[in-house]
């Protein structure tokens, strides 16, 4: 890990903050990939956002001036009257105006998957979890009024059809008359009709001739069927109704969905797929009729937390529920999959029947994440801080604890960011006493506290719309060239410029220009292997920069394809251990083009971006950085002997090899060989040792000196580092790897 200061990383409020802005930008669905391998911070961070995206909800609908306003969240009894009525004999009309309403309500439901670990199915778990949190929400009368009278299967499976009506609610009708009239005709005729009737009776019938009798007693005969069935059609259908209704109330789709995990039959086949399908979609359409009824937008919030620690086949099942259920193009949901991505990447790469051989875990996880937002490793003192708080009495870190209170009671005087439990509203700053603490922060401060409503947003939307037009215009700017066709992979271009400007903002950092943030975002999502790799190279020489300052001092103005370049060759000589990861990147010439002609990031630039980039996978870097340190061992054991580098080794023509032996004495036998075969530096590392060894015909003690001198000391069982390579099925990779010119 690199040697940071601790003012440059921005607290774990502000990541919320930013990310809870980004998710009331984006149009649903989205699934957001929360990373970090620390739990705590996940719920921490997770509960930061609902504190802001509800602050933001209730701060727009107190500047709502329009009329009519936004129904009450809590129901009043005339609302509860009104939206029964609306139910039975209206539909929702959607307009323009209605799907653009600025006003919106979040609901947020957590799903714990190691609760429901148990299941045979986690995912169906999660959607009983869904279901039950929207009726208790919402009501379960209310909800079952809608599957009766207003969803039908067919006309709700298609798109809605957007109308330029004033009017957000049409009657029903049975031919060209409302169904509220028809109703109340009937109601008024069958009291007109049938009041007389039950008040005087019919006519006595005594007096009369025995033939007049027979058939006026036939016509009355006549009237009193009509008048029971006056009474009766309506009866009957009212009791359906009810049985119906009562139904849905007691035999809801919870007990379905357990009544099909119990039975192997349903639940091996299609059959309970589709009819959780059908039902999720029942649930998108009454959560846009509420919409329309409330007169604001609704957002489901699903928080999926500790799915790292569920076995792989039970992880798919929830990845697949989520890509498959809830990413219809009209759903309401926005899902959070809130996990430690090394573990979720390992379960998933483990599970039968996931990926095929050309696929791997980061390309399935790459089909349904829309936003992938990792949280930065933490801090020195925020660790330092934590660990006091252990050595305080706590065996752990609860969950009630904020670790950004932690974090910012170690920032001292320089910056100090505020968060607590009891007032989780507000994001403060205080001004630091040395500007130069973070050289790239330009802004100054002019309070000492900071609100999250003082954001320009303006000024963040400016910026962002300026970033997409340098994607969008072939004219202004080359980025066109460097996206890939995938949609999946724009849509996550687009939300990780947003998130970057967002956090940018937030942390009042001064935003570089617009063309450079979309270009880094589109650097790492094209190629997160080899940027990776330069983000741990940097790091590296940070740390060596500690040791044995100042002799090897990191140039900051250093760009990052010269820190490439210099170490491609260790990546080629790696290229077969980190070959999963190669194979995510883009086209390796692009890549090149991209940082050495077009974009010349620094070092510098890397340091300003580095706590700003959400949509870096870092488990990919910390694989890098456990390869790269096991390969340091092996340079620390040249070191004991004296070996020389293989860089060294790599850059030595014949001659230079002949003198090296001179010096080591050996027979001139041996320099003869070494002509003879034209044996050069890239000869002895590259090929078999087996081999070398075969063609200069050295003794045992000979050959031990000549390998440990020129190849370092290699474990009798370990396999020979020219194995390392990638064989000669695939060259290519090592080819990729160095670029051109190389």
């Amino acid at each position: 890990m690199a040697i940071e200061k601790v003012t440059d990383i921005p607290s774990d409020n502000v990541y919320a903050y930013a990310l809870s802005k980004t998710l009331m930008k984006v149009s649903s669905p989205v699934t957001v990939g929360l990373y970090s391998d620390c739990h705590n911070r996940i719920n921490m961070v997770l509960k930061n956002i609902e504190v802001h995206m509800n602050e933001e909800a209730k701060r727009r609908e107190e500047k709502c001036n329009k009329k009519p306003r936004p129904r009450s969240i809590t129901p009043s009894i005339s609302d509860v009257l009104s939206l029964i009525l609306r139910l039975l004999f209206y539909r929702p009309v959607w307009t323009e105006q209605n799907q653009n309403m600025k006003n919106i309500r979040y609901l947020f439901v957590r799903f714990s998957a190691w609760h429901f670990a148990g299941s045979d199915l986690l995912w169906a778990g999660l959607i009983m979890q869904l279901s039950k949190a929207i009726q208790n929400s919402f009501g379960k009368l209310q909800l079952g009024l809608f599957r009766i009278v207003q969803h039908d299967k067919e006309k709700d499976a298609g798109k809605k059809k957007i109308e330029d009506i004033p009017k957000n609610w049409r009657s029903k009708k049975l031919g060209c008359i409302p169904i509220w009239a028809l109703i109340l005709i009937g109601f008024i005729g069958s009291l007109v009709l049938l009041v007389p009737l039950v008040m005087f009776g019919f006519p006595d019938l005594k007096g009369h001739n025995e033939g007049e009798k027979v058939e006026e007693s036939s016509g009355y005969g006549v009237l009193e069927g009509f008048a029971i069935a006056v009474l009766g059609v309506p009866a009957v259908g009212a009791l359906r109704f009810i049985l119906l209704l009562l139904k849905n109330l007691i035999f809801n789709q919870d007990l379905k969905i357990r009544q099909g995990l119990d039975n192997n039959k349903v639940s091996q086949q299609l059959g309970l797929m589709h009819e959780v399908r059908l039902e999720m979609r029942l649930l998108c359409c009454f959560i846009h009729f509420m919409e329309i009824f409330e007169r604001r937008r609704i957002r489901v919030v699903l928080e999926i937390t500790s799915l790292d620690r569920c076995t792989p086949k039970k992880i798919v099942g929830v990845l697949d529920a989520i890509n498959i259920l809830l990413s219809d193009s009209e759903s309401p949901f926005i899902s959070v999959l809130a996990v430690d991505p090394e573990v979720l990447v390992r379960q998933v790469q483990q599970a039968e029947d996931c990926i095929t051989k050309r696929d791997s875990a980061y390309d399935f996880l790459d089909r349904i994440i829309t936003l992938p937002f990792t949280v930065p490793p933490l801090s020195n003192a925020s660790k330092s801080s934590v660990f006091e708080n252990i050595v305080l009495g706590q065996s752990e870190i609860s969950e009630n604890i904020s670790l950004v209170e932690a974090e910012t009671s170690a920032l001292g005087d320089q910056q100090r960011t505020s968060f607590s439990v009891e007032d989780e509203c507000s994001v403060k700053y205080s001004e630091p006493e040395e500007e130069q603490a973070i050289p790239f922060i330009a802004k100054k401060r002019n309070t000492e506290t900071f609100s999250a409503a003082e954001l320009n947003f303006e000024e963040v939307d400016k910026l962002t719309e300026s970033a997409f037009s340098y994607i969008t215009s072939r004219d202004k700017s080359k980025l066109s060239t460097y996206i890939s066709g995938d949609t999946m992979s724009m849509r996550r271009i687009i939300n990780s410029i947003r998130v970057t400007i967002m956090i940018m903002e937030t942390s009042k950092l001064e935003p570089p220009h617009p063309e450079n943030i979309a270009a880094w975002v589109i650097l790492v999502d094209r190629w997160p292997c080899r940027l990776s790799w330069i983000l741990q190279c940097v790091e590296d020489d940070q740390q060596s920069d500690e040791i044995c300052r100042p002799i090897c001092a990191v140039d900051n103005t250093k760009k990052l394809w010269d820190v490439f370049n210099c170490y491609s060759l260790e990546l080629s000589i790696i290229a077969y251990s980190v070959e999963n990861f190669l194979e995510r990147d883009g086209d390796p010439e692009l890549f090149e083009m991209f940082l050495k002609n077009h974009f010349k990031f620094t070092v510098e630039d890397l340091e300003k971006f580095k706590f700003c980039t959400m949509n870096l996978n870092y488990s990919i870097k910390n694989e890098l950085a456990r390869i790269r340190g096991s390969r340091r061992l092996k340079r620390a054991g040249r070191s004991a002997f004296q070996s020389l580098s293989a860089r060294t080794v790599m850059n030595m023509e014949t001659k230079d090899i002949c003198q090296e032996l001179s010096k080591l004495k050996f027979p001139e036998k041996y320099l003869e060989t070494v002509r003879e075969n034209f044996i050069d530096g890239k000869t002895i590392l590259l090929s078999d040792p087996k081999d070398l060894r075969q063609v200069l015909q050295m003794t045992l003690g000979e050959w031990t000196s000549f390998k440990i001198h020129f190849l370092g000391v290699i474990p009798s069982n370990h396999p020979a580092q020219a194995k390392t390579l990638p064989n000669a099925t695939n060259p290519e990779v090592v080819i990729c790897l160095s670029g051109k010119g190389q």
